[in-house]
């Protein structure tokens, strides 16, 4: 894409180099690339100034004349450039179009920021325009601050439809990254900073791309620079590659729903951003509806004092491929994601490391794991006896341990992992967290506490110390100090959800639905397409019996991704309401390798309770408890003091027939946690199994005392019968 240079030359020049066409007097060259150049003119006939691309004969040019010139007359918008004509004379071929004047949204952003009612303002103008465009089928594919300009009444022209395309979604292209020649007016660099991921990568541009680019400028008019501005060529390309726009930084002073926005516009896999400009348009009206168009003192004081003879001068104009890159030395950019980075990028330890811990911190995004693994295998490959990139190996593992795809084999990775890295370097911060995360998910709090605590010794604002001491608190139940380290977590991290979550679920478990709620809301708004926060807010909208709205934030959650906490509750729901089938297909998915958690023991004891209810199916169900055990037996092996292991196991038991272990669970874990709802809910049930009534009348009371859901016991099929007794309604 050529870039119109800021001095104009003057006509003396033009009329040497080529002869006037017609009746259009050339006036001053306003830049040039390798398909011509570029020129205000003025027209003796309609007595109008205007610009005027000259294309050099040869080639493909006189075609992809005629395709531009076609392409920029199809759009009507206003913020599209209007062409006039195109025309040929002896010299060769030349498109006439109209002439605007002001300053590009480049130029202003380097005089600084300008005030985000105005950056929103222009951002919307864009869409808007944009939105028409792909209505008609094209899409623009190198939208950047150079090709925006905005003129003295505030209103956005949209510039140079240079990779227009007819958008085919079969089709395929190779995209060339190139370096511009001194004296070229192309602007390579700036195309890469504003190309979607997936375009690097070779695919054809489409509607989402031009989202992306959007995207990227809204977080540079936002936060006032691009992202990895300090980056260049092929490792710029490799960062925008490898990472997700949810690590990038954000000012403290954006809103969340600005972020959310700009995250979901600049999403690094194409399904997960926002699909078109229209629902871009809908998403800035809910900010605060449309700025007003009146903004030409905020240009204005954007601009810097320059003589009039300065003033920049550009045209909407659309260039060939070859001619937008110039001149320069390319690099071709095949398809294949697993080989980019690798292909393209210099090794470096350092961006290695920042990109593998920014995606850990995305662990429960598909595919963030994968790419943290490579990031730092990459690094162990190079450099073996490298101690952070083993203890970000650990964490990798760990978090996998810790998701959907449960499984030991993990979290034995991830201890040796650990335990490598501290040897290779126990005064390495890192080192410490990941021995903490794996003591955690061993269920040795203390242990974990304590490595934690170390790594703040040697690193105070370290994002995984705080994350790992808050997650252990919590699970201890230490909850007066895991709200105190939140507190502080959240004061140093305050745009990461993940601390808000852990509040949540922290309100959640000392059943201030109330506070959860809010937290949990809040959490969407700072990640909205982070699953977990929509499992959290469904489960606390079901405690308060607001059903429908639970399914409504559910589905939400569905529409982003898959997740077996959300099949679960979506069990849960349909559980609750007496749908057993619908119920056992939602466990069901659960515990699919594909879409849930095979390794999770509470999706198999779920399902194993509703296939109970439904006939012909007490086999299937036998055999989902005898896999519910066989997995909760392993986590209590690790944990044998966690109370919530224990009264599920001793539920499990009685369910499976074996009394005797059913009671002993049972007893040690109320004599563990006398005053948890959920454990005295689960002592109740069991005991009701075992045929101990009066126990279970007992234990049931404590748990409705103590605020467990009233709903859930009446919903409860096992509990019918201790329900219709006298002694059930006495208090």
């Amino acid at each position: 894409m050529a870039t119109i240079p800021s001095e104009v030359n003057t006509a003396p020049d033009v009329q040497r180099e080529r002869r006037q066409p017609a009746h259009y007097e050339f006036r001053a060259r306003l830049g040039e690339g390798g398909f011509g150049a570029v020129h205000e003119a003025w027209d003796t006939r309609l007595q109008r100034r205007v610009a005027i691309k000259t294309i050099r004969h040869g080639g493909s040019a006189g075609a992809d004349l005629v395709r531009e010139a076609r392409l920029a007359a199809s759009l009507r918008h206003t913020a599209f450039v209007t062409v006039h004509a195109v025309e040929d004379d002896s010299d060769g071929q030349f498109i006439v179009m109209e002439l605007v004047d002001g300053r590009t949204l480049k130029q202003i952003l380097q005089d600084g920021p300008v005030p985000l009612a105005t950056a929103l303002d222009w951002v919307r103008q864009v869409a808007d325009a944009m939105r028409d465009a792909h209505a008609s089928g094209l899409v623009h594919g190198d939208i950047k601050p150079s090709n925006l300009m905005v003129e003295a009444d505030a209103r956005v022209r949209i510039l140079d439809f240079g990779l227009a395309l007819r958008h085919d979604a079969l089709a395929t292209e190779t995209v060339s990254l190139g370096t511009a020649t001194s004296g070229s007016d192309a602007d390579p660099q700036g195309t890469i900073a504003y190309m979607a991921p997936e375009r690097l990568q070779g695919a054809t541009p489409d509607p989402r791309s031009d989202v992306y680019a959007l995207g990227v400028i809204l977080y540079e008019l936002a936060g006032g620079t691009r992202p990895f501005a300090t980056l260049h060529g092929l490792a710029l390309a490799a960062a925008l590659v490898q990472t997700s726009s949810d690590g990038w930084d954000y000012p403290d002073t954006l809103d969340t729903s600005l972020i959310a926005l700009i995250r979901a516009m600049t999403a690094r896999q194409p399904e997960q951003r926002l699909g078109s400009m229209d629902e871009v348009v809908k998403r800035l009206a809910d900010l605060g509806g449309k700025p007003a168009r009146t903004a030409p003192a905020a240009v204005a004081r954007a601009a810097p004092r320059r003589a009039p003879s300065r003033r920049v001068t550009r045209i909407g104009a659309i260039v060939a491929v070859g001619a937008a890159l110039a001149a320069g030395t390319w690099w071709g950019i095949g398809p294949r994601l697993g080989t980019f980075a690798a292909s393209i990028a210099p090794y470096s330890e350092a961006l290695d490391m920042e990109q593998g811990l920014a995606d850990v911190k995305l662990f429960d995004r598909p595919g963030s794991l994968e790419t943290a693994e490579r990031h730092f295998d990459r690094i162990l490959k190079h450099s073996p006896d490298n101690a952070a990139a083993a203890a970000g190996m650990s964490l990798v593992h760990a978090f996998r341990y810790g998701s959907d795809r449960q499984d030991d084999t993990w979290l034995r990775k991830a201890d040796a992992d650990a335990q490598q890295a501290l040897n290779l370097n126990d005064q390495l911060a890192l080192a410490h967290i990941a021995r903490g995360w794996v003591r955690d998910f061993q269920g040795k709090r203390d242990d974990a506490l304590a490595a934690h605590e170390r790594a703040l010794r040697l690193d105070p604002a370290n994002f995984f110390a705080w994350y790992g001491k808050v997650e252990a608190l919590r699970h201890a139940r230490r909850y007066a100090e895991a709200r105190a380290a939140i507190a502080e977590a959240m004061r140093r991290f305050p745009r990461e959800r993940v601390f808000t979550d852990a509040l949540g679920v922290v309100n959640y478990e000392q059943h201030d639905d109330a506070a959860a709620e809010e937290a949990f809301r809040r959490s969407i708004a700072l990640q909205p397409d982070a699953v977990t926060a929509y499992s959290n807010l469904t489960a606390v909208l079901m405690r308060q019996n607001r059903v429908d709205e639970a399914l409504r934030v559910l589905q939400q959650g569905l529409q982003v991704r898959p997740s077996a906490k959300l099949y679960g509750n979506l069990g849960n729901i349909l559980f609750v309401r007496g749908d057993y089938v619908g119920a056992a297909d939602a466990f069901e998915n659960a515990v699919s390798p594909v879409r849930g958690a095979p390794g999770s023991y509470l999706n198999w004891a779920n399902l194993a309770d509703t296939l109970l209810w439904i006939p012909g199916r007490g086999e299937e169900a036998r055999q989902a408890y005898d896999k519910a055990r066989r997995l909760l037996a392993e986590r209590l092996e690790r944990s044998p003091s966690d109370v919530v292991l224990i009264s599920r196991m001793g539920l499990y038991a009685a369910r499976s027939g074996h009394p005797d272990e059913a009671r002993a669970l049972m007893g040690r874990a109320l004599t563990l946690a006398p005053a948890t709802a959920d454990v005295q809910f689960r002592a109740g049930l069991a005991y009701e199994l075992l045929g101990d009534r009066k126990l279970a009348l007992a234990a049931v009371a404590a748990a409705l005392r103590l605020g467990y859901p009233a709903k859930y016991v009446e919903a409860e099929p096992d509990l019918v019968a201790l329900r219709r007794d006298p002694a059930y309604h006495a208090d």
